[in-house]
């Protein structure tokens, strides 16, 4: 007979239990578990999941149960459906790993309990286990490694350990609230309070704190290879591929067969764009770890930057698979442009957008991938809802503040005057190498990039990130409650620069960026359009670059960036006023540069690029100082990687099919028309006069 605590489980099966009365039962499982009543506690437990479906724990104890009671199989399928609903959750692949200890197959062992320990840092288990399979499959540096792990933990203030388990759990702001007090009250130099705080940063994507603090853990302890593996990811995350790169390999010449390692020696050659190298790393971890979903969708990430699009698709495919919820993967599909989905891929999207276990970003995610999915369909209002909900959701974890840009706007027209420049003549690198394609987003910037590549002269890279991280160095630490000192602290800065100064800025850059350019040929471009902002300071370090501005009509640019999910950045495009504010003020801004630095900028329309290709490729050419060439006109069949959402867009033939696109969705953009004033009517620089500086 079962207990009593077990009889009133199953007889609440039937009725809709509280949260407080689910957690007391499943107390009272864990009870069981720790007195080894595994049979009991395995059928209350499933007495219990009738009544929570999606518990965390109660899933997670049936799983222990199943393991214990010898039914290894059932207990991984069990924790294939706690994945599905809770795949944050580091216990569960700890208990995986225990799984597959059982079943004597170490290498998905290993996988499984070095993905809990990327989860939490804090699992004493998963590193002693670790230490013995590392030892067993001839990895013993490796195994020296985890097991000083397990010392570390053991010799840990109570704070941080507790602390790492809340963010561990997702509690962040209590973990840092707890890190924070222990570094200013304890020790402020304890390597392991430091090391969560960044990695908190890291969370935050207060990606130049944690850059520091990685650093001054090394400085104590330069032996700590997790430390240094978060280490090549900051540096990799905010682009210095070059210094991630070298880190990476200090950590892969200690242990090379750590995929942990390898997966983001990929990542980096990615970032790198040097895909033809990160895709067969990704495929021989794969190979050790065939289940991974992240490791697909990386895959098909390469496969689509190099063109290869049947095979991301089927990748794609592959990571939704695995796991139904993945809102990344199904939105990386739908963002390849060539595909629709089927009702049952449709079906399937719904069902997950609406399960309330859903995290934010699977969800978001989702929302966009629906909305194209309905908008190759042709029905708009409801493709429209969902790029509005999903536009909602992933603007609740932004920190856009239109106030900060619009501040800029007014500041920069202030600064950059003629006689600024003038007084500044001389200054900066000679080297008129760089091409900076610049804009908004979805303007058309990629098709002019490729026109260039085509060019045997002009080398493609990407966007780099080279200019704008000058210029958060010269404007110091991001501060959101104060933007105007944030924007001031830039343009005084800017402003005392002197011409030497001006003059290794603009060579640093080059030196920077050169990684990007395994060619060496004499040109190359830049095209990243937030530097629209920034063509007074290419103009000070770099007087003699080509700036080209890709204009697209207001409407279809504005709408085009408000149905794209962007990987990070571009936090103004999430709903129709930001969007419509925003793109006025870049009107303002390139307005601004053609009067103060007359013809140092070439507009390019889009609309007109369309209509008459040759002319205009012939226009782009020519203002860069290069001579025509065929190939720049049949720019669809050059052969090589494009990294942004454009890439199946310009490996075909011009067309004119999105020009007016937008006038589908018509009805509801109204807010966007009325953000946009004139505009909205014309993108026509002259719709909209220059703004006076006097209210800054």
């Amino acid at each position: 007979m079962l207990p009593a605590s077990c009889c009133s489980i199953m007889n609440a099966t039937s009725m809709d239990l509280s949260a407080a009365h689910v957690d007391a039962e499943a107390k009272r499982v864990r009870e069981l578990i720790e007195q080894k009543e595994f049979s009991r506690a395995l059928t209350a437990a499933v007495a219990l999941r009738a009544a929570a479906p999606e518990h965390r724990d109660v899933l997670y104890m049936i799983a222990v149960c199943q393991r214990f009671l010898k039914r290894v199989p059932d207990a991984l399928a069990t924790l294939a459906e706690l994945e599905k609903v809770h795949p944050q959750f580091s216990r569960l692949y700890q208990e995986r790993g225990h799984c597959y200890v059982t079943q004597r197959n170490a290498v998905e062992a290993i996988g499984a309990f070095e993905h809990a320990v990327r989860l939490n840092a804090s699992l004493p288990g998963s590193w002693n286990a670790l230490a013995a399979l590392y030892r067993l499959v001839g990895r013993p540096a490796a195994a020296a490694s985890a097991a000083a792990q397990t010392q570390r933990i053991a010799a840990l203030p109570a704070e941080i350990i507790a602390a790492e388990g809340m963010f561990a759990e997702g509690d962040i702001a209590e973990s840092e609230r707890i890190v924070r007090e222990f570094l200013r009250t304890k020790n402020p130099l304890d390597v392991d309070a430091m090391w969560l705080l960044a990695k908190i940063g890291m969370k935050l994507d207060i990606l130049d704190d944690a850059e520091l603090l990685l650093e001054g853990v090394l400085s104590i302890k330069p032996d700590h290879p997790i430390a240094r593996h978060d280490f090549a990811i900051v540096l990799a995350l905010r682009h210095k591929h070059r210094r991630a790169m070298e880190e990476i390999q200090k950590l892969l010449a200690i242990d090379p067969t750590n995929r942990a390692f390898r997966t983001t020696q990929a990542a980096i050659l990615m970032g790198l764009g040097r895909h033809d190298e990160a895709l067969p790393i990704y495929q021989r971890v794969l190979a050790e770890t065939p289940s991974d979903p992240d490791l697909h969708l990386s895959i098909a990430h390469a496969l689509k930057t190099m063109g290869k699009s049947e095979q991301a698709i089927a990748s794609y495919r592959a990571a939704a698979t695995l796991r139904p919820s993945y809102g990344e993967a199904y939105w990386s599909f739908a963002n390849l442009k060539r595909h629709r989905f089927t009702d049952q891929e449709i079906g399937r999207m719904r069902a997950e957008e609406s399960a309330p276990h859903v995290d934010l970003a699977d969800r978001y995610h989702l929302c966009f991938a629906l909305g194209k999915a309905l908008e190759d369909r042709g029905e708009y209002a409801e493709s429209f809802r969902y790029y509005a909900r999903g536009n909602e959701l992933k603007k609740s974890e932004t920190r856009y503040r239109p106030a900060s840009i619009e501040y800029n706007t007014r500041l920069l027209q202030q600064i950059f005057t003629k006689e600024f420049f003038e007084a500044r003549r001389g200054s900066g690198s000679p080297d008129p190498s760089a091409i900076f394609i610049v804009g908004l987003p979805r303007s058309g910037s990629t098709l002019i990039e490729q026109i260039l590549s085509s060019h045997s002269k002009v080398e493609g890279t990407m966007e780099l990130a080279d200019i704008p991280r000058l210029v958060q160095t010269l404007q110091g630490r991001d501060n959101y409650d104060s933007y105007k000192k944030f924007w001031d602290q830039y343009f005084e800065a800017l402003g005392v620069r002197s011409p030497a100064d001006l003059t290794r800025d603009g060579a640093q850059y080059l030196n920077d960026t050169l990684i990007y350019r395994p060619e060496r040929k004499p040109f190359f471009t830049d095209k990243n359009p937030n530097n629209f902002r920034n063509v007074g300071l290419l103009q000070l370090i770099l007087p003699n670059a080509k700036i080209i501005d890709a204009r697209r009509g207001a409407m279809a640019c504005c709408f085009s960036n408000f149905k794209q999910l962007f990987a990070t950045g571009q936090e103004f495009s999430y709903s129709l006023e930001d969007v419509g504010s925003y793109y006025r003020w870049y009107v303002e801004v390139m307005h601004h540069w053609d009067r103060v630095l007359p013809g140092k900028v070439l507009r390019v329309q889009h609309e007109e690029l369309v209509e008459d290709l040759e002319t205009n490729v012939r226009r782009i050419l020519d203002f860069c100082g290069l001579e025509f060439e065929p190939a720049c006109l049949e720019f669809y069949k050059t052969e090589r990687r494009v990294h942004t959402v454009s890439s199946e867009q310009v490996r075909r033939p011009v067309n004119r099919d999105g020009v007016d696109h937008w006038r589908h969705f018509e009805p509801w953009l109204d807010p966007l028309k009325t953000a946009l004033g004139p505009l909205a009517d014309s993108a026509s620089i002259e719709a909209i006069r220059p703004t006076t500086v006097d209210s800054v």
